[in-house]
């Protein structure tokens, strides 16, 4: 009876792992993600090792936007067997938490374990980018453009960083080369905002334009481009434009500010109040703020201050009066 028993001993966890690995297969097919979960759970209770179910479950986890259990799932398979891909979905994971200088130590992991990893390498660039580490940001979309010299968004981004670090002649190269590699909506749109961010409105009217073209259903484009116009003195196709930004947002206060501006330099006192009127209503609705702080987090405020304080202090003055 002992060498039955050791016989089954030995049979019974090869016998469990199967199981495990049924349920895992059925998992894999699985389209529902609770089934997917409930299939997954049993088959590491049966095989508490199965590192592949761990990473599917974290996959899955992650998917329902369980970011807190995809890492834990993660971190399984890291403390028992480490590999780039479970580094790099738990920085995805970490990132999707907020987590960005955890999502940076995943990434910079990932890549050092797969040096041809080109999306951690992508995926460190970019969270090194939201963490202001704006140089070594530059050297990494630099490593990726190496490989990958035709993505136009990874221009665009090392654009961003040239711009942040006041080299606006490079952010201009990198903006430029990213049109001539995709010339669409995207591409031309925000070369057409870093020329409203250099002062350039006529060119920046150009792209905005183009752009609009290619897609009229973006909200920004038509702001920004009622800004150039105004900014321009051509109100009458800012007033166009800043409409065209409230049929698609209700709720842009920007463009309620602009209207406003446009109106008052076109002395309609009448609907330049009016709509700085609806502008406040939605920046304090509750009547809580200050009046210096009411206008403190608009585009007009921070990029077009001199232009917006003079002119909005005379139209305010103009009602009183």
């Amino acid at each position: 009876m002992k060498k039955l028993l050791l016989i089954f001993c030995a049979i019974a966890p090869l016998l469990s792992f199967g199981q495990a690995n049924k349920l895992y297969r059925q998992a894999v097919r699985a389209t529902d993600l609770n089934e997917k979960l409930n299939l997954l759970d049993q088959a590491i209770t049966l095989e508490p090792d199965h590192l592949d179910a761990y990473f599917l479950r974290a996959i899955t986890k992650n998917d329902i936007g369980d970011y807190s259990g995809a890492i834990v799932d993660y971190s399984k398979i890291i403390l028992n067997k480490p590999d780039a891909d479970s580094y790099f979905n738990r920085g995805n994971s970490r990132f999707s938490l907020k987590d960005l200088v955890g999502a940076k130590n995943d990434y910079e992991k990932a890549y050092e374990l797969d040096p041809s990893f080109i999306d951690a390498l992508y995926s460190l660039a970019c969270v090194k980018y939201d963490l202001e580490d704006y140089k070594n940001a530059i050297a990494d979309f630099d490593k990726v453009l190496r490989i990958a010299p035709n993505f136009p968004n990874v221009y665009m981004l090392r654009a961003a960083c040239y711009k942040a670090l006041d080299k606006p002649k490079k952010a201009l190269e990198d903006y430029t080369l990213a049109i001539y590699i995709s010339p669409d909506a995207n591409t031309f749109y925000n070369r057409g905002v870093f020329y409203m961010d250099i002062n350039y409105y006529a060119k920046a009217n150009r792209d905005l334009t183009k752009s609009i073209r290619l897609n009229s259903n973006n909200t920004f484009a038509h702001f920004y481009r009622g800004a150039s116009f105004l900014l321009l003195g051509k109100y009458t196709e800012a007033v166009d434009d800043f409409n065209n930004a409230l049929a698609l947002d209700a709720l842009d206060f920007d463009a309620l500010l602009g209207l406003a501006l446009t109106y008052f330099k076109m002395n309609n006192f009448e609907k330049a109040t009016e709509n700085l009127n609806k502008a406040k209503a939605i920046l304090n609705p509750n009547k809580d703020l200050e009046p210096s702080e009411v206008f403190e987090n608009t585009y007009w405020q921070q990029n077009q201050y001199y232009f917006f304080i003079n002119n909005i202090k005379a139209l305010e003055n103009s009602i009183k009066n």
